[in-house]
């Protein structure tokens, strides 16, 4: 009997040091990804939360092993350790719930600055086509010539010499790419939103199960307080 109780001492106190272990590692991983901080950014607050939620695992089975065995076998140090590390589940717990709403925002934030850069951009390429259009209604056969070598070296080809011709012949080139431009546009927008809202929600479904399994952890270590 001994024996056994003495075999299961040192398991227990093999967990507790692969707790104490997974924790350390936590703390530097979690310090790699706060560093540098950029607090006020609600792109690098959303990716935080992102790299924190990815990464916690590893912080809930080093508590769960260093709370194994409850008082078994404690040290004085340790035990004031445990008491410390039994409030630290429940600030953990309130620091996910917060995640919730900042993880909400930040997303919402993100969604808007992807969709105004793309427009932005959209809205740049549409002028200058707009501005090959003026130039073709204003511009003399010269002028024409000339603006039909710059599509060639874009790889817009324009292989005729009849001013009138290259003229709709141009004309008819740039409608379509309006429209395509617009139409990727619209592509890139609906595939950045989709990409963003599953990572979104991942993460805040991760921080909420966190903030659960943290506050269970601190509720069932009442008697390290």
């Amino acid at each position: 009997m001994n024996d056994l109780q003495g075999d299961q001492g040192f398991s227990i106190y093999r967990l507790r040091w692969v707790g104490y272990g997974l924790l350390i590692l936590s703390l530097l991983d979690t310090i790699a990804v706060l560093t540098p901080a950029n607090f006020g950014n609600r792109v690098w607050e959303l990716q935080t939360i992102g790299g924190i939620v990815e990464r916690v695992p590893v912080p809930l089975l080093a508590m769960t092993l260093i709370f194994f065995g409850e008082g078994y076998d404690r040290k004085g140090l340790e035990e004031i350790f445990l008491k410390f590390l039994s409030w630290v589940c429940l600030l953990l717990a309130l620091v996910f719930l917060l995640m919730l709403p900042l993880g909400i925002f930040g997303t919402m934030y993100v969604n808007n600055q992807n969709n105004k850069q793309i427009n932005t951009q959209a809205n740049q390429q549409l002028a200058q086509l707009q501005q090959v259009e003026e130039r073709l209604n204003k511009g003399t056969s010269e002028d024409l010539k000339k603006l039909a070598g710059e599509l060639n070296r874009l790889g817009i080809q324009t292989d005729t010499q009849n001013p009138q011709e290259l003229k709709n012949q141009i004309l008819s080139r740039i409608t379509p790419a309006k429209e395509r431009l617009q139409s990727q546009s619209t592509a890139v927008q609906s595939n950045q939103r989709l990409t963003l809202f599953k990572n979104a929600v991942k993460w805040l479904l991760g921080a909420l199960i966190s903030s659960v399994l943290f506050f269970t952890l601190w509720r069932g270590t009442d008697w390290a307080r």
